[in-house]
């Protein structure tokens, strides 16, 4: 979350919409508060869908005029997460065209540290 506060900033400045917010507690309780219509939720693999559903399921329980969207990422990266992602670059793997040229930049002024 924090790194992403930081990166927004310099992604496509003036054309980006999107703000990021960290909270505690639930999802459902959290998207109400915002007085949001839809949780957008990515899926890379069978995996994420089934915890996903199990989520959605619950959260539309909880607040059902809050829908829940499932976007499917593209195949080429179906494998890709932040963890995997941290891992393979902090042991010195290439990372590039796998995540963002700001998040390379960003991680790699953190491992300097």
């Amino acid at each position: 979350c924090e790194m992403l506060r930081e990166i927004l900033p310099e992604a496509e400045a003036g054309k980006c919409c999107l703000t990021v917010e960290s909270f505690s507690g639930l999802t459902a309780d959290f998207a109400k508060r915002k007085q949001a219509t839809a949780i957008v939720r990515g899926i890379r693999a069978i995996s994420d869908y089934e915890y996903e559903l199990r989520m959605a399921l619950m959260n539309r329980r909880l607040e059902p005029e809050i829908e829940t969207v499932f976007l499917m990422a593209a195949e080429e990266y179906s494998y890709v997460s932040s963890n995997l992602m941290k891992q393979v670059f902090t042991l010195g793997g290439r990372v590039e065209g796998l995540i963002p040229a700001l998040v390379e930049a960003k991680m790699r002024e953190k491992l300097k540290k």
